[in-house]
């Protein structure tokens, strides 16, 4: 997930960059093959600070999300309405410590068979940044810290061992917390996940016996094989010259995938063999997009619009063959 708007000199430099790219580059077309019919089916409120980091899909047609500004967690229905679940406490310091930030944020969230969510947190305070979890009809609680020092940032839920997964974007670490609770511990800090001068490890994905993520600075996507012991393997540069790259999903074919290009305003569909062709620019209504998932046929594109500032939404396009 890309990080957004930081109040310190370095990110403002890097995000009034990619806005320059932003305000240059020309749309290829609209809903490029193997996309198509693309529509956007939800509009979140800027002014109430509904900024859609991530999202995590359920059956039926919901959707699960987190609102970064507004530190909240929410629920869109299949027909686009949208439910806030919970709002995180702000931090005493307002979150002015958030490394790369400054701000507090809501970040990665999946969703368990049994409807419980997991979601995280990054503050910059030792009290409130980690994993947390919403049961269903429950209240919000930590499970687990997380250094203040660091940016929690994409999540895994690995069913088999039912271990969670967290890419940290500042520290160039992934952390392994049970599901059930407890300690963190680092499971990989290659240094392919560090970040070169404002974040690195980004999305997260486990698939095909292996850990997934994305590097936003190096434009990279990673494979680092998790071991027969439980340990990880050497990281493995799959694709490259992905520029401003979040999160991204599976299509189901292989490991071909669909990314999020935030601060180029694109989605692209990227081969096992690293070549890519843009899907999905600002002509479909993207607004520098932070997450993809996957339902079907139906890829759903959230976009936090930290860059345009004018329209958050969720975009539904059909993928074909």
């Amino acid at each position: 997930m890309f990080t957004k708007l930081s109040r310190t000199a370095v990110s403002a430099a890097v995000l009034a960059a990619a806005a320059v790219t932003m305000a240059t580059s020309a749309p290829a077309s609209a809903a490029s093959a193997p996309l198509r019919c693309a529509r956007t089916a939800v509009h979140f409120d800027l002014a109430k600070g509904q900024t859609p980091e991530n999202i995590a899909l359920a059956p039926g047609g919901t959707a699960y999300v987190t609102l970064a500004k507004a530190r909240q967690v929410a629920v869109v229905s299949r027909g686009g309405s949208v439910r806030i679940l919970a709002t995180l406490p702000e931090p005493a310091d307002g979150g002015v410590h958030t490394p790369a930030l400054g701000f507090p944020l809501t970040t990665g969230i999946v969703r368990a068979d049994d409807g419980t969510l997991f979601f995280l947190y990054a503050t910059g305070t030792a009290d409130l940044t980690g994993v947390w979890r919403l049961r269903p009809g429950g209240r919000p609680q930590r499970i687990s810290a997380l250094p203040a020092s660091g940016l929690p940032n994409g999540l895994a839920l690995d069913t088999r061992t039912r271990s969670l997964y967290i890419t940290d974007s500042t520290l160039g670490t992934v952390w392994r917390v049970p599901a059930s609770g407890g300690a963190a511990t680092a499971w990989s800090t290659d240094p392919a996940l560090a970040p070169a001068g404002f974040l690195g490890a980004n999305g997260l994905k486990i698939h095909n016996g292996a850990l997934w993520a994305t590097n936003l600075d190096k434009g990279t996507v990673l494979r680092i094989p998790i071991l027969a012991d439980g340990r990880s393997g050497t990281a493995r540069v799959t694709a490259s010259g992905l520029t401003g790259i979040d999160d991204f999903a599976f299509t189901g074919h292989g490991d071909q995938i669909i990314a999020a290009l935030d601060t180029v305003n694109q989605v692209a569909l990227v081969r096992p063999d690293g070549t890519r062709t843009t899907v999905l620019t600002a002509a479909d209504g993207l607004q520098g997009p932070t997450s993809i998932a996957l339902r079907g046929d139906t890829v759903h594109v959230m976009s936090a619009a930290y860059l345009t500032a004018e329209d958050p939404n969720l975009i539904l396009a059909r993928l074909g063959g």
